[in-house]
Parts: C-alpha cells; sequence; structure tokens
C-alpha cells in the first residue's frame, strides 16, 4: 500500500505508525515535512520550503489562516512533483493544525484524507483567559474566530478525520463531530516498564547526584512555560525544598511551544528572578531536553512527578509518565481528569497554587503506602487504556475502512530509481532518532 504522510514537523505524531507499517513491509512510504535531523530507514522524505511569512502585511484576525494557506501551497507543489514522478498515494495521513493538507484534494482527488484533528480554539472554557496571570482582553477574544479557520476548512474538506481524546474531540461544535472519531494514542509500555529498583540505586544526570536516600520530584515539559505551569512549579520549590532530602529535576527547553512570548529572554530565566535567593537552587537541576534514555530513567527514580497543565492538549509526558508507574501529582483540569482518578491513579491539585501543590508533593513523600498504591494505580490504568498495539490496531482498521480491502491489498508502486523525488528527497539513516520529551503537539 502506498502512504503519503504530511506533518511539518518529521514524524510528528506518526513515528509509532511508520515503524509498524516498516516492520509489516510490502509499503510504500513518503513523508513531506519541513527540514529537520530525524530520520526513519525505509521512509522517503521530501521537504517543502517554509513560506515566507513577512512578505505582506496581514491583519492579526487572519495570520493563522495566512499561514495554512501558505504551507498548503508549498505541500501540494511538491505532491505535484510526486505525482509527475508517478506515485499516486493510496492514503494522505496527516495533521490538520498547520493547514498542510487543505489543497491536496486538488492534486490527488480519488485519495481519501486521514486528518488529526488537535485542539479547537474557544473564547472561553479553555487555555484562554484561565490564567489571571494572564488575563484575554477583547482583542484577543476576537482572534479566537480567525484561529480556527484551518479547522473549518479541513472539516469542510468532506474527509476523514480523528482527535485523540474525549475532551478534545468535544471542543469541536456538534456539526463538525461526525466527522471525527475517537482515536486513543498510547505508549511502548515494554520501554516504560516500572523499575521498583530504581529508587534503591544511586542516580545522576551529569554533575547532579540522587542518592537512594533522597527524594526526588520530577517535572516535565516540552518547554519551560506558564502553559504547562512552570511558574507555579517553581513558586512551589521554596516550600518543597524545606525537606531537606528533596531533590528536583524540571525538564524542558527555553522556547515557547504555547501560549505568548516575552518581549526577550525566556520564561525559565523570567521566573527564575522571582524566586531567587528563595530555595537551595542546588538541589534543583533544569538540564534542557535530554536524550529519551536518560528521560526514562528519570521517570523510574522518580518518588513524585508533577504533571501541570492549561486546559489544553494533554503531553505525552503524562502518559509516559502512567506507563513508567509514577505517582503523580496533577493539574485539576478537564482535560487531566480523562487519565488521572484522584486518590486513584494520581493526586489531583489545583492548577495555579502553588501552596497546595507543594503540599501535596510533601504529603504524597511522607507517605509512602500511598504513593506506592497510586504508582500501582497509574501503571494499572495505562496497561488497560495506553497499550500502543490496541492503538495502532485501532489505527490501522480505520486505515482499512477508509481505504477499502481493494486498497490495502494493493502493491506498492515499484518506480525505478531514476523516477525518485531528487533534490528535496532525503534518504532516511539506518535508525529512527527519537525525539526529547514529551511530544506533544505544535
Amino acid at each position: 500500500m502506498r502512504y503519503l504522510f504530511v506533518h511539518q514537523n518529521f514524524p510528528g505524531q506518526f513515528l509509532h505508525l511508520i515503524r509498524r507499517l516498516l516492520a509489516e513491509g510490502g509499503h510504500d512510504i513518503v513523508f513531506i515535512s519541513e527540514a529537520n535531523a530525524n530520520q526513519i530507514a525505509g521512509v522517503r522524505r521530501v521537504v517543502y520550503r517554509v513560506p515566507d511569512y513577512a512578505a505582506e502585511p496581514i491583519h492579526p484576525h487572519a495570520r493563522e489562516w495566512d499561514r495554512g494557506v501558505r504551507r498548503a501551497e508549498q505541500v501540494a507543489g511538491v505532491a505535484r512533483n510526486l505525482k509527475a514522478l508517478g506515485f499516486e498515494p493510496d492514503i494522505i495521513i496527516g495533521h490538520h493544525g498547520w493547514g498542510e493538507l487543505l489543497d491536496l484534494k486538488q492534486v490527488f482527488p480519488s485519495t481519501p484524507i486521514l486528518g488529526y484533528f488537535e485542539f479547537y480554539y474557544s473564547p472561553v472554557g479553555e487555555d484562554v483567559g484561565f490564567d489571571p496571570e494572564f488575563p484575554a482582553d477583547d482583542a484577543i477574544r476576537a482572534r479566537i474566530p480567525g484561529m480556527n479557520q484551518i479547522n473549518h476548512a479541513a472539516i469542510a474538506l468532506g474527509e476523514h478525520g480523528h482527535s485523540p481524546t474525549e475532551w478534545q474531540l468535544s471542543r469541536y461544535p456538534e456539526w463538525a463531530r461526525s466527522r471525527i472519531r475517537l482515536l486513543k494514542e498510547g505508549v511502548r509500555l515494554d520501554e516504560l516498564a516500572p523499575d521498583p529498583a530504581a529508587r534503591r540505586r544511586r542516580f545522576a544526570i551529569g554533575d547532579f547526584v540522587v542518592e537512594p536516600r533522597d527524594r526526588l520530584v520530577t517535572y516535565v515539559a516540552r518547554n519551560l512555560e506558564p502553559y504547562r505551569g512552570y511558574h507555579t512549579m517553581l513558586r512551589a520549590l521554596p516550600s518543597l525544598l524545606k525537606r531537606k532530602d528533596v531533590r528536583v529535576v524540571m525538564l524542558g527547553g527555553d522556547d515557547v511551544s504555547y501560549g505568548p512570548r516575552l518581549a526577550s529572554g525566556s520564561w525559565r530565566d523570567h521566573y527564575l528572578k522571582e524566586v531567587q535567593g528563595k530555595y537551595d537552587a542546588s538541589r534543583v537541576l533544569m538540564p534542557g531536553q535530554v536524550p529519551y534514555d536518560v528521560y526514562r530513567s528519570l521517570l523510574r527514580r522518580s518518588d513524585v512527578h508533577v504533571y501541570l497543565t492549561y486546559p489544553f492538549v494533554v503531553s505525552w509526558s503524562l502518559r509516559e509518565a502512567m506507563g513508567a508507574g509514577c505517582a503523580i501529582v496533577a493539574a485539576d483540569v478537564a482535560p487531566v481528569r480523562e487519565f488521572i482518578t484522584d486518590g486513584e491513579t494520581g493526586l489531583m491539585t489545583p492548577a495555579l497554587d502553588p501552596a497546595r501543590l507543594a503540599h501535596n508533593v510533601l504529603g504524597l513523600l511522607e507517605d509512602r503506602d500511598r504513593a506506592a498504591a497510586l504508582r500501582h494505580g497509574a501503571r494499572a490504568w495505562a496497561e488497560k487504556h495506553l497499550r500502543m498495539e490496541d492503538y495502532l490496531d485501532a489505527y490501522q482498521a480505520m486505515i482499512a475502512g477508509i481505504t477499502g480491502s481493494q486498497a490495502k491489498a494493493r502493491e506498492p508502486a515499484r518506480e525505478p530509481s531514476s523516477a525518485r523525488p531528487r533534490q528535496r528527497a532525503r534518504t532516511a539513516a539506518p535508525a529512527a532518532r527519537r525525539r526529547a520529551p514529551p511530544v506533544a503537539r505544535r
């Protein structure tokens, strides 16, 4: 079967599906994306040029749409080149968030599209205005309809879609949900198997050492920013570190994944100034983003893991922390409640309350029996609901239902090497690179 994947950040949410397809063999896989260093052997990369967004003045309310249609134009141009070289996909799989899929029906009118619908923006009830520290004025709320134009255009394609959680699906208007199916994402539970002995061993990241007698509190985000509760976590440190055996590791980069940027500098440095001198900084490590093996070892060693977020897309790191059997203290917001049941699979804490966060973490550090019960509950829930095999089985069943048995059985096209895309095509190296955690989206 011939697959065309599209995502600006290769391989995006499609890493595990692609790995399974490659293991099956007999598939022809092409991936259109922006340029990056990630590589997967057996996947033909075709890179599109990122548009120049500053070429013309754009009204702020139309900015997302303008960027989306510019990307769509670039991706369609690359797809036409592929078609001219003889590649005709049986299915197109991609992410609708950046508009990249919008023009592909013009290139491949008979090919079905299966698109990832991740988030429908709303002026109330979600991230906008949730944090009093960042109030939403009329100008901000007025931008929301424009931010959904790509969503609306994607739905209007009349194709197929999926969303990863019930909460995210529920945010879409009722008239749109009939075209979007729930497809819950999984994690590699074999790779994340808990290791109870890890807390009895010495653990180190560089010169930062956690002895068996120490109590390790962990926090993970793609980037250290308010949307993922970085400011709340940081403000809890003075209280947490009053307990002398506590060590804290906070993973995350200095860029911005979600929400506003500062005029200059990083959110990390901005909030560090606020708490400077109020805690023992030698017992806190912020190493940025780390290799996956280090991240996994950190989760296994964790005594208490903190997951904070606005009412927004739930990070992969929460799923992975549950898979690793962490004792989790998590933000009490609607999307997280889909995963964490208070007192069973973790403890809920107010998302923006540093004092309550510190109190809940310290209580769990003190009550080892309760922490052990929460670890068991998190892993048991993950084994029931987050199995990668179940997710991929459901994904492939959806693909088979869309393409039909005839398309599924069709042999991949065998193109002569001289006809394959050159210039922008990038042949993958022998092994896929794992992303720095967590992954989450956009």
